[in-house]
């Protein structure tokens, strides 16, 4: 039962935010690195970015073998790397963040199938 009732809660989150499931997901890899990596960012960018980042990922992902082809990788990376980069994420530029971001997008998208 509190499975139940932990799964209708993380339904409702994302609702609350007015994203989709997916948006959802990828607002938490963006908040998530703001505590691991300590740094303030304004929620209703983090949103914005959370839904640029679908856009992105989704545009690249249209390609069935996009995830064994480096080119398409390669784009998605530097698509990524520049939105961040125009919006300030993070604030101090950290390639860890870069990297950790690519992967949990890439890794999202292989096995939301």
């Amino acid at each position: 039962m509190k499975l139940y009732e932990s799964l209708r809660q993380e339904q409702a989150s994302y609702a609350e935010l007015g994203v989709d499931f997916e948006e959802k997901a990828f607002y938490d890899i963006l908040k998530q690195m703001t505590v691991k990596y300590d740094f303030a960012y304004p929620e209703d960018k983090l949103l914005f970015l959370a839904r640029s980042v679908k856009k992105i990922v989704d545009d690249k992902a249209r390609y069935t073998d996009w995830s064994e082809r480096v080119d398409i990788k390669a784009e998605l990376k530097a698509d990524l790397i520049v939105l961040l980069a125009e919006n300030d994420y993070p604030p101090i530029a950290r390639d860890e963040v870069y990297k950790e971001i690519f992967a949990q997008a890439e890794n999202y998208k292989k096995h939301r199938r």
